[in-house]
Formats: C-alpha cells, structure tokens, sequence
C-alpha cells in the first residue's frame, strides 16, 4: 500500500486508524481542519505523519491532498444528530459536498480504493432487528441524510466512474479519545466523564432504547480490511458487534467498574433519536473476514480505564 489519505485523521476514529496504519508500517498523510478534531489526537505520531491542515469543501486543498494517494480512508464529517438538527446546512455542505469533492479528486488521482465511514443513522426507527443492508433507508435527521447521501455518491462513483468505493456502515463506536466534553459528545464518555465526577448521567427518554456499541478496535480493523479486500468494491457493509445494549445498562455496568451507586437524571428524548439498533454484520463477516475482537464488556473497561487516567 502506498500513501494513505485519511480525513479527519484529528478526530477519535480517525486518529486510532492512522496509529492502525503506521503499526502495520504505511505511509500516513492527514488531512484536518481541526474544527472537530484535536491536534493532541495526534501529537504523539506527529513526526511520522504528513499534516495538511485544511477543510474537505476546499477543492485545491483536497486536490493537493490525493497527491500520489492510493488509498483514502474518509473520516472527515460534522458529526452528531442534535446539530445537524440546529444547524442543517453546515451538515449537508461538510458532510455532502465535501465527500462529493474528495470522489472527484480521487477519480482524477487514480486513488485505487476510498474507504468512507458511513452512519447506521440511515436505518432510521424502522422496528425490525437486526439492520440489514437491504432494509429501505429511512434517515431521522439532517446528519442521516447528509451521510447517506455521501454513501450513494460513493457507490456512484463506483458503478459509474470506476473508483473502487466500500462504505463501512458504523454503529455507536467507543473507545479512548472520545471526547466527553462537547455538548453532542457520545453518550458513553459522557456518561463517564460525569460519573466519574461523581454526577449523575443525563439520559434522554427512559433508558431502555438500545445501542449495538462497537469498541473502536473492531472499527480499526474493519477498516484496514475494507482497504484491501477486492471484491467489497461499491458495497455497503455493517460495522458493528451484533450485540444489543440499553443505556440503563451501561449505567448499571458503570456503577458497578466504578465501585459507585450513581443513578441517572432522565430528560424527555430528544428530536431525530432513534429508539433501538442492532447490526447484521453478514456482509462484513462474508466480505471482510471480519469478527469483532473486543466485545462491549471488555470495550467498556479498556475505555474507564483510559478516562481515569487521561480525564483531567
């Protein structure tokens, strides 16, 4: 593998898939514009990466960045459903546009495969479970129609341009890094970062919704996988555990690593939320080789763990 591209390398996916990429000895280029990731994210490999600080809605700026790129892994996004709520047209310009001018460079750079890191959010609250990849999309939120959108523009430009595309289809990944401390930040290390203080978690709705929580570990691999793998060329696949947890749960198994009796605050839900997920992970299975090595028990405690001693 030659150079690879990874956008929004700042952020905390993106961040673990270019320490994955520089363990197994590839040549690393990021492309950030800090708006949503952090540069201590990377302060550690700084010196055995090339950074080009710079936004995917700017064309000279991407164009320069698939310079002699043979794989992308597209990361860069504006993320969370709340504030596409808030805010939709940023949302759409980042999430959209910018993915459709990163396809464009890369057709132009005989970028060889681009991996982009879709958003389980397409699914929407339809009631069956598990997801499949077949189910008819049903997006919630300004962000599941902005991600969603970007992964037909990758399959287009599989079928019809000739760039070899795979979508990797997340659900609630987790893990180190993950910031706790924005207003949209993700319910785990918001959970911890308030247990941990010593306050009680804040739950929107009663608690009994379910997630498939992945361990970002298992993303990692899915993603060095989808980078290599032939005949995932323009497919959409789930990335997940194929394991399904309440949000009381996580609570209780908190409780319990923390040696604590914390119990949560509940507020109504909150608008674009979705009530229940669970992967079917088939296809990963099937075209990947994929198996999810760290399971969300063991995910949890790796993840307390790097809270106490990195939280501040």
């Amino acid at each position: 593998m030659g150079v690879c591209l990874v956008t929004g390398g700042g952020g905390f996916i993106g961040s673990h898939i270019v320490r994955g990429l520089l363990e197994r000895g590839r040549t690393v280029r990021v492309l950030d514009d800090f708006s949503t990731g952090k540069r201590e994210n990377l302060a550690e490999v700084a010196d055995r990466i090339e950074l080009i600080e710079g936004s995917i809605c700017d064309v000279p700026t991407v164009e320069r960045a698939l310079r002699g790129v043979e794989v992308v892994f597209h990361l860069a996004a504006r993320a969370s459903v709340p504030r596409s709520v808030e805010q939709p047209r940023p949302s759409h310009e980042i999430n959209v546009t910018g993915t459709l001018n990163l396809l464009i460079a890369a057709q132009a750079a005989r970028v060889r495969r681009l991996v982009y890191s879709a958003s389980s959010s397409a699914y929407g609250d339809t009631p069956a479970l598990p997801k499949r990849i077949d189910m008819r999309p049903q997006p919630l939120s300004p962000y599941a129609v902005s991600k969603l959108a970007a992964e037909h523009y990758c399959a287009c430009w599989s079928h019809v341009y000739g760039l070899s595309t795979v979508s990797l289809r997340y659900f609630n990944v987790f893990g180190p890094r993950q910031d706790p401390t924005s207003a949209y930040a993700a319910v785990i290390p918001a959970f911890v970062a308030r247990m941990l203080r010593g306050e009680r978690p804040i739950i929107y709705g009663d608690g009994e919704q379910s997630r498939d929580f992945c361990y970002i570990e298992n993303v990692v691999d899915a993603n060095l996988r989808a980078a290599e793998v032939p005949e995932a060329h323009g497919e959409v696949v789930n990335v997940a555990c194929g394991e399904r947890t309440t949000l009381n749960q996580i609570v209780a198994d908190l409780n319990r690593l923390l040696g604590t009796n914390v119990q949560p605050i509940y507020e109504p839900p909150r608008a674009g939320d979705v009530r229940h997920s669970l992967a079917d992970i088939t296809e990963a299975r099937q075209l990947l080789g994929y198996e999810p090595r760290v399971l969300f028990a063991e995910g949890l405690r790796r993840s307390l763990d790097w809270y106490k001693a990195n939280l501040k």
